[in-house]
């Protein structure tokens, strides 16, 4: 049985997020230009967070010359569906009609957006 990926804290999803936009390996100098805006940090700062997503098998480092380039080791939809399935069961007992009545209720998504993902499960 594959060992369940353990949930990101928002600072190591938004650098995932940059990394899974590209297809080829890159460096921390790149990574950390995409995160201008976002997050204020220094380059050691980001460098702890590379260290850190690599120690738990998310990004694969590779040494290039003087530089090191990172790429994904776990695919961004790999993450979501673990993570979309881990919130099924942990805050709506596994039920996905429990989950639509939370995000109606909060105006998360209306009628039209049910109304769209209705024909996908008619397929079934």
């Amino acid at each position: 049985m594959k060992e369940r990926l353990k949930r990101l804290p928002d600072a190591e999803l938004e650098v995932m997020l940059v990394v899974w936009k590209e297809e080829s390996p890159i460096n921390s100098s790149w990574i950390l230009e995409q995160l201008f805006g976002q997050r204020k940090w220094a380059l050691a700062t980001l460098m702890t967070v590379l260290s850190r997503l690599t120690q738990k098998g998310f990004l694969i480092c590779e040494k290039k010359g003087r530089n090191n380039l990172y790429h994904a080791a776990v695919g961004e939809e790999e993450y979501k569906q673990n993570e979309g399935k881990s919130i099924l069961e942990k805050l709506y007992g596994n039920s996905f009609k429990n989950l639509v009545i939370a995000l109606y209720n909060s105006k998360a998504i209306d009628k039209g957006d049910i109304r769209e993902i209705c024909p996908f499960f008619e397929k079934w």
